[in-house]
C-alpha cells in the first residue's frame, strides 16, 4: 500500500506541479490515503451521469463555496484542460459565490431576527 501511496502522489505531483497538503499529510496513513485517493479517482473518472468537464466544474464549485484553495486550483485546470470556457468557469464561480453568500444571510439574519425580535416563518413551519 505504501507503494501506491507513493506512486499516487507522484501522479499528482506531475499533473499538477505541487502536492496538495491534505495528501502530504494523508499519505503517512497510506491505509487511509490510497482509499481515500480511489474514491475520488471514482468521483472523477469512474461511471457517471455527467461528462468530465462537467463534473470538475461541480467540483469546482464546491471547492469555490468551500475556500479549498488547492481543490479549486485543480479543478479549474482540470475543467479548462477538458474544455471549460472562461464564461462556463466565470458563471460557475458566481454561482458558488452567490451560494455561500445565502449560506451566511441564512446563518446571520436568522441570528438577527432573534437578538432585535423579528418575527420569522421558518419554511417548514408556512
Amino acid at each position: 500500500m505504501e507503494e501506491r501511496a507513493k506512486r499516487y502522489l507522484d501522479e499528482v505531483k506531475k499533473e499538477y506541479g505541487y502536492v496538495p497538503v491534505t495528501n502530504q499529510v494523508l499519505s503517512c496513513r497510506p491505509d487511509i490515503f490510497v482509499p481515500s485517493f480511489d474514491f475520488g479517482k471514482s468521483v472523477f473518472e469512474g461511471k457517471s451521469s455527467f461528462d468530465p468537464k462537467m463534473r470538475h466544474l461541480l467540483g469546482l464549485a464546491a471547492a469555490a463555496a468551500l475556500g479549498g484553495e488547492y481543490c479549486m486550483k485543480a479543478q479549474m485546470k482540470d475543467a479548462k484542460d477538458l474544455g471549460a470556457t472562461e464564461d462556463e468557469v466565470i458563471e460557475v464561480l458566481e454561482i458558488a459565490a452567490y451560494m455561500c453568500m445565502t449560506r451566511s444571510q441564512s446563518y446571520s439574519f436568522r441570528e438577527f431576527a432573534e437578538q432585535y425580535g423579528k418575527e420569522i416563518k421558518e419554511i417548514r413551519d408556512q
